[in-house]
């Protein structure tokens, strides 16, 4: 395989050949300092995101084909006197030993005195059942009261813990009388649900009595201001405590209806006409002072709607969504850690691995899955389940163009599409099996049929791997796949034991219109009714069948399963044999029309990107090693041919005629294409647009994909989520036409 690496300036680029998978970051760096005469200490390498480190192979970093490796050069370092660099190292030591984090711990335990020293104040006065008169005010300290939380308007249950007054100054004694003594007063509280919340301080006007009156249904007039149950986001459920001001109260013989208008804080801010749902529970706005004899008795409480939507704060439910996300235990909240990016919570007896408290920091991360710079890659636990992990073998597995990886994939159409890829005629090669894999056509890089055992097979490659295979062109025997023993990291092997009509013989008998039968095979009645097969003939199949192409491999068609049997193998072991029959309109590559085909469509053997390169550099280096060794032991016979050459000759490079440019034909509708274009006459104006652009082909149409956009791809006009959408019939079919299976991938 080969890699271009690039410097970060993008001023220099160099293809690097005769990779491997396994070639290590070491070996890498020396083919490096070749191309870019930098020695390998000072080479910084990165791909996608990574410091690529010494003792790792480019297969760990996920290095693909052709893809891009930056290099960033170390610069030298100026010599320096030593007593200036030691006062660097000091001056760096004291920044990076934490001096300046000191004083943040510093602040960090005078911020935890003065939360100590206010939580024993509360302590102390949550302990006083009675009532304290701080001599102003409305309220009294311990008094149970409803208090308003300032972002979302709501009233909550809370209870005074202090009371303060402002502090004026002297320019503001003038305006004293101004004020009114409430609005000078802060009543500090603590909400009874919310206790993380901490003490908040809030004006009067945020602070009143504790709710206790319920109004009855004969009650309730237009006009009144209460205190309801109400939910904006789900308003069928239940929420939280709202004023609202009742606008009409209806009354049937089965049910009965309030409508009011929600209050949502002092800016004015207001729902309409909304529905509320718990009519019985509509409680009196008490005034302040109405309520003095309540002493410190709790009164009772007003429920709320569930914090969880998923288990409805049920305790004796586990719930991995508002607790531990590993064990979904209610237990021990105080051991929990908050995520900052899945905002889920986790016991510290839950991580792997556990911790044994509780961090001190705040914003504290799992150093030890932190990959910094200049640091080796953490074990991946799906590559230490591959074989080559495991295996004792010295072999270098990773040069076959087999274990590059896709650079790209197929989205025109799902991988379990049957039937042709758009855009991939008959007869079109590629030299390597991972080209047809990225063109969609067969996707395994190695597998001889795709498919699915509970659906079918979509693709099959005839490569010669079986000696039971017999290929006729229009029609072969194939061999099912099984009965090898392929253990290791084996690409092949001589049968040893009995196939099985399961995997992937299982999903190729289905494509045959018969019923399955997994002990005498079946044969259909109306095989072109079956479903379709993608075949590609490979080259290493050319040996045993004159149809296979001399070099890379094709695509010869749709063909459909016949009949599928199982029988003793050329081995003595019981094989499962399909026989199949070619039923596409596309003529075949070996015949003459489909030649001609080929010829007029321009199809030539496609190479991955960067491969001609790679060869030409490759032959170009093993022919300049041969003159080297020319020169240095000449022979008389040798050199005498050499000087018998022209200096022309010797000057110039070989000429090569330019190849014919070939006469590619113009792409063409077929008449029912022409026929349906004509019929969708909504769309008349687009067609003759896109007749313009006829010779370009099909490929000039792209595939629009679905999202989640409630818009119109053409005007961008919002439709809404619920927009009933009526077919186009026409429409529909034309795009079949160019793009098969195109309604059924979506």
């Amino acid at each position: 395989m080969w890699i271009q690496v690039r410097t970060m300036d993008g001023k220099e680029t160099h293809r690097i050949d005769s990779l491997s998978k396994l070639t290590k970051v070491d070996e890498l760096r020396l083919k490096i300092t070749e191309l870019f005469k930098v020695e390998p200490e000072r080479q910084r390498l990165f791909y996608r995101g990574k410091q690529m480190e010494d003792g790792h192979t480019i297969f760990d970093y996920n290095v693909g084909l052709n893809d891009i490796v930056q290099l960033l050069v170390r610069q030298t370092p100026p010599l320096a006197p030593f007593p200036l660099r030691k006062d660097k190292e000091a001056e760096l030591s004291d920044s990076d030993s934490g001096c300046g984090s000191a004083q943040s711990e510093s602040d960090k335990s005078s911020t935890h005195g003065e939360m100590e020293s206010q939580a024993a104040g509360t302590s102390s006065q949550n302990d006083l059942p009675d009532l304290i008169d701080p001599g102003f005010g409305s309220y009294k300290i311990n008094e149970f009261v409803d208090a308003r939380d300032l972002n979302m308007g709501a009233w909550f249950e809370a209870k005074i813990v202090n009371v303060t007054k402002e502090p004026k100054t002297s320019g503001e004694e003038g305006a004293a009388d101004a004020q009114s003594s409430e609005e000078e007063i802060h009543y500090h509280v603590k909400y009874e649900d919310y206790l993380e919340n901490g003490v908040v301080a809030l004006r009067g006007k945020d602070v009143r009595p504790r709710a206790r009156t319920v109004y009855q249904w004969h009650q309730l007039e237009e006009g009144m201001v209460v205190m309801v149950n109400y939910n904006p986001d789900e308003p069928k459920e239940r929420g939280y405590w709202y004023d609202a001001q009742i606008q009409r109260k209806r009354e049937t013989r089965t049910q009965r209806e309030v409508y009011g208008k929600i209050l949502l804080g002092n800016a004015g801010d207001s729902l309409n006409d909304c529905r509320i749902m718990f009519i019985t529970e509509i409680y009196k706005i008490e005034e302040p002072g109405s309520t003095e004899d309540g002493g410190a008795a709790s009164p009772l409480k007003r429920s709320n709607g569930p914090e969880c939507k998923h288990c409805k704060d049920n305790p004796q439910k586990n719930c991995r969504m508002c607790n531990c996300y590993v064990c979904g235990g209610k237990q021990d909240p105080d051991k929990q850690l908050l995520c900052d990016e899945c905002d889920m919570a986790f016991h510290m007896y839950c991580l792997n691995p556990p911790l044994t408290s509780i961090p001190e920091d705040e914003d504290w991360n799992d150093v030890s899955e932190v990959v910094l710079a200049g640091e080796k890659l953490k074990e991946s636990k799906k590559k230490a389940k591959m074989a080559s992990a495991s295996s004792s073998s010295q072999r270098d597995w990773g040069k076959g163009m087999a274990c590059v990886g896709r650079t790209k994939q197929c989205t025109i159409v799902p991988s379990n599409h049957y039937g042709p890829v758009p855009g991939i005629p008959v007869g079109t090669l590629w030299k390597f099996r991972v080209q047809v894999s990225e063109a969609g056509v067969h996707r395994p890089h190695v597998a001889g049929i795709h498919g699915r055992s509970n659906d079918g097979a979509y693709s099959l490659v005839l490569a010669g791997g079986y000696e039971d295979d017999v290929d006729y062109g229009n029609e072969f025997t194939y061999t099912g796949s099984g009965g090898r023993d392929l253990s290791g990291n084996k690409r092949t092997a001589e049968q040893s034991c009995d196939q099985k009509l399961t995997n992937m013989n299982r999903a190729l008998a289905l494509n045959c219109n018969a019923a399955i039968n997994e002990k005498h095979g079946a044969e259909a009645k109306d095989w072109k009714s079956g479903k379709p097969v993608r075949v590609v003939r490979s080259a290493k199949g050319r040996k045993h069948s004159k149809y296979c192409p001399e070099d890379g491999n094709r695509y010869d068609g749709i063909y459909k399963v016949v009949k599928y049997w199982p029988e003793k193998g050329k081995s003595g072991f019981l094989v499962w044999r399909y026989l199949l029959k070619r039923d596409d309109e596309e003529p075949a590559p070996w015949t003459r029309d489909g030649k001609d085909r080929i010829k007029k469509l321009g199809l030539t053997m496609q190479y991955p990107e960067g491969y001609l390169e790679a060869v030409a550099a490759k032959e170009k280096e093993k022919e300049n090693k041969n003159e080297e060794e020319m020169t240095d032991t000449p022979s008389k016979g040798r050199m005498k041919r050499k000087s018998q050459t022209k200096p022309e000759e010797k000057t110039s490079p070989t000429k090569i005629s330019p190849p014919k440019k070939i006469k590619v034909e113009a792409y063409k509708l077929t008449r029912e294409q022409k026929a349906l274009i004509k019929e969708d006459e909504l769309n008349k104006k687009l067609w003759d647009e896109a007749m313009g652009s006829l010779t370009l082909g099909p490929e000039c149409l792209q595939r629009s994909f679905k999202a989640e956009v409630y818009t119109c791809p053409a005007c961008r006009h919002d439709l809404g989520k619920n927009y009933s959408m009526s077919v186009n019939k026409a429409l529909q079919a034309i795009l079949n036409q160019f793009f098969p299976g195109y309604s059924s991938g979506r």
